[in-house]
C-alpha cells in the first residue's frame, strides 16, 4: 500500500513539474515577442490585433492554463500557433515565423527546445580537463597529473 501511495505521489509531482514547465514555455511564447511592433510591421488590422491580444490574454495564470492543457501540456503549441496562423493569414504568419523563429515552425522549435540542456545540467560547474603546454595530459595545477598540487 505504501508503494502505491508513493507511486501516485511521485507521478503527481512529475505531472505538476512537467505541466508547470509547459506553462512557462507558453508564457515565454507571449513575453518574448514585441506584439505591438509585430502588428505594426505586418500591417495587421484592428480586428486582427484585438484577436491576437485576446489570444495572448486567454490563459493569464497557471490554473486557467492547466484546466485546458493539464492532461496534455504540449498541445498548447499546436493550438496557439494554429490560431495565430488563422488570425494573421498564411503570408503574414510566414513573415512572423521568419522574424521570430528563423523560418521554422514554432511548434517544432518549442518541441526541440523543451529538453535542451536537461541531460547535461549535472556537468555545469565541473572543472574542465585542460591539456598541458605540451598537448598531453593535464597542465600544471589542473587535475590529478604529475606536478599538480591538491
Amino acid at each position: 500500500m505504501k508503494k502505491l501511495i508513493f507511486t501516485v505521489m511521485l507521478l503527481g509531482g512529475f505531472t505538476f513539474v512537467y505541466s508547470q514547465a509547459g506553462f512557462n514555455d507558453y508564457r515565454r511564447s507571449i513575453s518574448d515577442i514585441d506584439w505591438q511592433g509585430l502588428i505594426s510591421s505586418l500591417a495587421l488590422n484592428d480586428n486582427q490585433a484585438n484577436q491576437i491580444y485576446a489570444l495572448n490574454n486567454r490563459y493569464d495564470n497557471y490554473d486557467s492554463w492547466n484546466r485546458t492543457y493539464g492532461n496534455n501540456p504540449d498541445r498548447w503549441r499546436t493550438d496557439r500557433y494554429g490560431e495565430l496562423e488563422r488570425i494573421m493569414g498564411p503570408d503574414k504568419y510566414g513573415k512572423f515565423k521568419n522574424k521570430y523563429y528563423k523560418g521554422k515552425n514554432p511548434v517544432a522549435v518549442y518541441n526541440s527546445n523543451k529538453n535542451n540542456d536537461k541531460r547535461y545540467k549535472h556537468m555545469y560547474g565541473k572543472a574542465q580537463y585542460h591539456k598541458g603546454p605540451n598537448g598531453k595530459g593535464p597542465g600544471k595545477g589542473h587535475g590529478k597529473g604529475k606536478g599538480s598540487k591538491k
